[in-house]
Formats: structure tokens, sequence, C-alpha cells
């Protein structure tokens, strides 16, 4: 399993040099099921990296570029009148068949558009004209966002961020990476040089071994514990969710099968928890006026809130 694991890491890697910590985050969310936002500045290298990853786990990849004119059906599909059967037919959007779906600039678009992905993303399946059509498995939303206050951009819904497993941010290269990366496409772009590593069925199966990982109750009630003090954080006027609690558990589920083990440890609830919970917290006016951060909240709560069982610190 770890060779598989390993594999994956190496070829994405090649491609995008520096970050191997994103890349393990994206690959660990992929295999918790959950959908990912890429937060960050244009040009980081967030389409590379989705691009990469799809081709590494062989799954259907489709993209759109999120703008203004962007409509709900290009997401979901359409219906129109067919003359010769006398009934209406569903066109499908781009969703359908797709296993990994990039959502470029998703903050660029309207909030109407935004919204057409929130079914999707929750229930796996679209409607039109009270029709249900299911999406395939797996059907990961990998969704990037130029930052808050850039030309053409508005807040993501509240609900929406809430539907995100993980938020990650791919930063600029350092140096070396900066260097290799001029170096790299002077003879042509890696991504060509890709290669399906895993199968699709590869990536259920161990879909499917991450939902067999054991979490004890000690565990739960450290999870449990860490949501009930962010909603009673005075720096915050809203906590994490209890689909927040439910993602944390999925992602530290995922992050213990990666490391090896079937069991969850504090440890992989510590490591995930700022991924999981910064973008689902909304911050007092006071706290905000204060130059307090979601980070910053994050940790005072890890620094507060002990797990119960020592044994499983580790």
């Amino acid at each position: 399993m770890q060779e598989e694991i390993r594999r994956v890491l190496n070829t994405v890697n090649r491609v995008i040099a520096g970050k191997d910590e994103v890349v393990r985050k994206l690959f660990t969310a992929i295999l918790a099921d959950g959908h990912i936002l890429m937060d960050d500045v244009p040009g980081t290298g967030k389409t590379t990296l989705a691009v990469a990853i799809s081709r590494a786990i062989g799954l259907k990849y489709s993209r759109i570029q999120f703008t203004p004119d962007v409509m709900p059906s290009d997401i979901v599909g359409f219906s129109m009148y067919d003359r010769e059967t006398g009934s209406f037919v569903y066109h499908p959007g781009v969703l359908s068949g797709t296993n990994l779906l990039l959502g470029d600039e998703i903050n660029r678009t309207s909030s109407k558009t935004q919204s057409a992905l929130l079914e999707a993303m929750e229930e796996r399946h679209v409607t039109v004209d009270g029709q249900t059509y299911a999406l395939p498995e797996p059907c990961i939303v990998i969704a990037t966002q130029n930052p808050v206050g850039a030309a053409g951009t508005q807040l993501l819904p509240f609900a929406q961020m809430d539907r995100f497993l993980v938020r990650l941010s791919i930063g600029y290269p350092d140096y070396d990476a900066q260097m290799e990366l001029l170096r790299d496409r002077q003879l042509g772009n890696p991504l060509d040089g890709v290669e399906c590593v895993l199968s699709k069925s590869d990536v259920e199966r161990m879909q499917r071994q991450v939902t067999q990982v054991t979490t004890k109750d000690a565990v739960l009630d450290y999870i449990t514990r860490l949501a009930l003090a962010s909603r009673e954080h005075p720096a915050l006027d809203v906590g994490i969710s209890p689909r927040g609690t439910l993602c944390l558990c999925r992602m530290a589920k995922a992050r213990a099968f990666m490391e090896e083990r079937d069991y969850v440890t504090g440890a992989d609830v510590q490591a995930v928890f700022s991924d999981v919970c910064q973008h689902r917290l909304v911050l007092s006016r006071k706290a905000r006026l204060a130059g307090t951060s979601e980070h910053e909240v994050l940790r005072d709560l890890l620094g507060t809130v002990e797990i119960s069982d020592s044994r499983l610190q580790q």
C-alpha cells in the first residue's frame, strides 16, 4: 500500500517542485472522498496540480473556467425539447461523467452559479426539471479561488465553504523550486510526462479502506470537545459546524491511512485541524479589528483542549 502512495506522490512532485506537503494533503483529501478548495494568488500552479494528480490516479478529469457569464446549466446540465420524439431530452453538464472536476476561479462567477455546485458536492447527484441524475463515483471537486479583493472576485457563500473538506494553499516556490521550474519548462511541459500509476478502481479501494480505519471514542471525544470549544470561543461568531466535525474525522482517518495505521490518534486530528476547519470559522467583529486570524484561534483551541486518553497522543 505504501508503495502505491509513494508512486502517486513522486509522480506529482515531479511536476510541482518543492510542494511535497501540499501534494500529500491533496491526495489525502481525495482518499477521504472530499472536495478541496485551493486558495492562492494566480499563477502558483493550482491548475497544474489538479491536472497532474488526476492523470496520476486515473480519474476522468474535466475543467470549467468560472467567469461572470457561466450559467448553472453549464454545471448541472439542461433539458431541451426534441421535436422528433416530442419530449424533453437531458443534456449533461460538466459534472456528468466526471470523477475530478476542476472549478477554476470559482469566486469570479455569480452566486447563482456557485450554488449549482452545492447539491452535487453534498449529495453526489444533480436535479434538472424535477429529474435526478446520479454522478459517477468518485466525484470530487477541486475549486480554486483568487484572494478576496482581487479584481472580479466575490466572497463564497458560507454554506458553500462548509462543503469543502479542506482549504489548501500552494504558495510561492522557494529559490530552488523556482529554478527547477524554469529549467523544466525549457524543453517542454512536465505534464506531458505524467503517467497513470493508479487506476480508478485502486482509488476506490483505498477510499473504502480509509472508511475502515478505527476511530476510538477517546478521539471522537477530542473532536467533539474541539468543536464545542470553538462555538464558545470569544473571538468567533461561528465555530466548527457538525459537518465540520465529520470532515475532521474523515480527514484524520485518511491521514492515519497514509501513515500506514489502521487507527486514528490525536496527532492525526491535530495535523489536519487547520486545513479542515480554518475556512469554517467566522471571526467576531472585535477579533477582526484586533487583527486576530482564524489560524491563531485554531492554535489556541489545540493548546487548551486536551485529548482524554494519553495513549492516543501520538
